[in-house]
């Protein structure tokens, strides 16, 4: 059975919608959308694990990452990278950011589904664990929190 999912990203430096798509459990999740009022040049784009705004974009804690495993690019094996490392999404000069990207580790049903947890834009690009930095195996040396949203079922 398809299930569809958005989520509406806010903040002081950047907005958008971003819709989510999977034909049936099990099948890869597609993934699209706008980003509007980011900077020119990439940006870091992730799902965290907590859907939570109280503290703003802060209070969404790290990428999700169920395996427990090193922070990596949305190409690599389930065993080199988070759920959540979907790499860049690059704005051009007026800041808007396109966003189409097809995902098997993302999903929309079952225990490690995103229904619920918070997609961020970051202020930089995400090094994809390659970097060296001391962040680069966790966060991708993406720099802050520009812009998030809940991820919310729409059917």
């Amino acid at each position: 059975m398809p299930v569809d999912a958005v989520c509406v990203l806010k903040g002081e430096k950047g907005s958008g919608t971003i819709n989510f798509t999977q034909a049936g459990d099990g099948e890869p999740v597609k993934i699209t959308g706008t980003l509007t009022n980011l900077s020119a040049g990439k940006h870091g784009f992730h799902i965290h694990e907590f859907g939570d705004h109280t503290n703003g974009c802060t209070s969404t804690g790290g990428h999700f990452n169920p395996e427990k495993v090193d922070h990596g690019a949305p190409t690599d094996p389930p065993t080199k990278r988070h759920y959540g490392d979907l790499g860049n999404v690059m704005a051009d000069e007026s800041g808007k950011a396109e966003v189409n990207v097809t995902d098997n580790l993302v999903t929309l049903t079952g225990p490690n589904s995103v229904i619920g947890r918070a997609v961020v834009v970051h202020a930089d690009e995400d090094d994809l664990g390659q970097g060296g930095f001391s962040d680069s195996k966790t966060t991708g040396h993406a720099g802050g929190r520009l812009a998030c949203g809940v991820i919310g079922i729409t059917k």
